[in-house]
């Protein structure tokens, strides 16, 4: 699955509508290429997914995740398969004068 919006607190419900843990398969990848992890609403709402999948024996994959959102899951690292062979690396452009 790509996302194409940012996961933050007000975008959680429609994320989670996207997601049928049982019919799913065994392994599932979502792309953050187009996407941020924002704030801890969005942090919450992938431990929790990644916890259903979990319990039913199936693992969540993240991937093109940004360092800093890397650096937001890092305490869900144990439950949350990061991808960080394929991650982006973002610059910033300046202004030469």
């Amino acid at each position: 699955m790509l996302l194409l919006l940012p996961l933050f607190f007000a975008s959680v419900a429609a994320f989670n509508e996207k997601f049928d843990i049982l019919n799913d398969p065994n392994e599932v990848i979502i792309d953050f290429a187009e996407s941020r992890v924002a704030d801890m609403s969005a942090i919450q709402a992938l431990n929790k997914i990644t916890e259903r999948y979990q319990n039913v024996g199936k693992k969540i994959h993240l991937k093109h995740l940004s360092p800093d959102c890397r650096q937001l899951l890092k305490n869900a690292e144990e439950i949350i398969d990061v991808n960080i062979v394929e991650d982006p690396t973002y610059g910033v452009a300046v202004d030469k004068v």
